[in-house]
């Protein structure tokens, strides 16, 4: 049945979703038209908030591009890819391929999203070098692992109210993440989504004659060749003394930073990522050489992220992320106040891509009507964390550093990632309205 259901929808995302470059200059001009039409504000007022706005992400977009570039340093060390080859070869057919794929990152992405997303993707690749599997729904399931980022160890909002001093603690106080995280409905839809989502990407395994193979042979990276030693300067590139001493420094830092309780954040993976690689690939040269390769797929976060930086603007000072959240919340009860909550949080994520900044724009809403309701105000908090996390799966945005990795376009897995979107809703909605 699934099978029946994701070919219509993969051959109408092919057809007619555009490139992400395209998808969000869309966007910008939707949300141009709204906050004119909707917030009633004038096309000046529109262009300065996009403008004053642009370059907000410009922390974020670095981050996002060493997301990549340290995964693929790292991940082209032998050491790393004898791992990955070892545990590709559990899977002896393409539906343990898609299973497996999927546990990975499903995995990953609890512990750590940045971490999740390069995993998957290069594991996927891995797996694709050794058993014949339609690429597509491969890399699709690599990606489906995402969704569950914001229940897990490293989500942005429940993360944000457990910590003293958040910008809500006024108003809500401190809210452990026994009460968000490690909650039972939480624990329950998690459990649920790793059950499901692996299945469902296993029954939208194409036929032989529907799917689409990718040569082995493409997926393989150039040796990394140190080249001739004939003058000093060589030596010094080649130095494996020098590559281990700035990268057991790097180690020691990480050591200390965790035995004092460090948590794990999006630059301290980047952090553990690029030292690992420096010393796993034992002289700079070759780190360098890995360097140039990863660099190339990095053209999207590149030109992207500040268009996004620009909607996020119009959204937050137009207030239309507001008027957004607000219709949810004038139709809920304090039952169904997490439910829309949920919906809302995957609306306004199509625009507002960023979990502490969703929180930043929904809170102020949110939690004045939980207050108001006597709803549970944990429950509400991870309502827009899940309705964060849900979307993702619809919007390009997350999927760069994965479809850079792959050598894949936007078009090419987001049919298959709209089955899990609508799979996953039912789970999600259910947990948090009835658990």
């Amino acid at each position: 049945m699934l099978n029946s259901l994701s070919k219509p929808l993969v051959k109408m995302v092919e057809r007619y979703l555009p490139d992400p470059y395209i998808f969000v200059l869309i966007l910008t001009l939707i949300v141009f038209l709204a906050a004119m039409l909707v917030e009633s504000r004038s096309p000046i007022d529109v262009i300065q908030m996009w403008g004053n706005g642009f370059w907000g992400l410009l922390t974020f977009s670095m981050q996002m591009l060493l997301v990549l570039i340290t995964g693929f340093m790292l991940a082209s060390t032998p050491t790393v890819k004898n791992i990955l080859i070892r545990i590709a070869r559990l899977a002896t057919t393409p539906g343990s391929a898609i299973l497996l794929v999927t546990m990975v990152s499903l995995i990953a992405s609890w512990i750590n999203w940045g971490f999740g997303l390069v995993v998957g993707a290069l594991f996927a690749k891995e797996l694709a070098r050794l058993i014949k599997v339609d690429y597509r729904l491969l890399v699709a399931s690599a990606y489906s692992g995402f969704i569950v980022w914001h229940g897990g160890l490293a989500g942005s909002i429940p993360l944000t109210i457990a910590t003293p001093g958040h910008f809500t603690e006024s108003q809500i106080g401190i809210i452990s993440t026994s009460d968000t995280i490690f909650a039972f409905f939480n624990i329950c839809i998690v459990i649920a989504l790793f059950i499901a989502v692996p299945l469902a990407n296993r029954m939208m395994l194409p036929s032989e004659k529907d799917s689409i193979y990718v040569d082995p042979e493409l997926l393989k990276e150039a040796p990394l060749d140190s080249g001739e030693i004939t003058r000093p300067a060589d030596h010094l590139e080649n130095s494996r003394i020098l590559a281990w001493l700035i990268g057991f420094g790097g180690l020691a830092y990480l050591v200390h930073y965790f035995v004092n309780n460090g948590g794990l954040n999006l630059n301290i993976v980047n952090f553990s990522f690029l030292f690992l690689a420096i010393i796993l690939h034992q002289t700079p040269r070759r780190l360098l050489i890995c360097l140039n390769e990863a660099i190339k797929g990095g053209a999207g976060i590149v030109i992207q992220f500040p268009f996004y930086a620009g909607i996020m603007a119009i959204m937050v000072q137009s207030g239309l992320a507001q008027t957004i959240s607000s219709g949810f919340v004038a139709i809920a009860s304090a039952e169904s106040l997490p439910f829309w909550s949920f919906i809302s949080a995957g609306i306004v994520n199509i625009f507002v891509p960023s979990g502490g900044g969703q929180w930043a724009v929904q809170a102020p809403v949110m939690l004045p009507a939980a207050e108001a309701l006597g709803a549970d105000i944990a429950r509400v908090a991870m309502a827009v964390a899940w309705g964060d996390a849900w979307t993702n799966l619809l919007q390009p945005f997350w999927a760069l550093p994965v479809l850079a990795i792959a050598g894949l376009k936007a078009k090419d897995i987001m049919g298959y990632c709209l089955v899990i979107l609508l799979i996953s809703g039912v789970i999600i909605s259910a947990g948090l309205t009835w658990l």
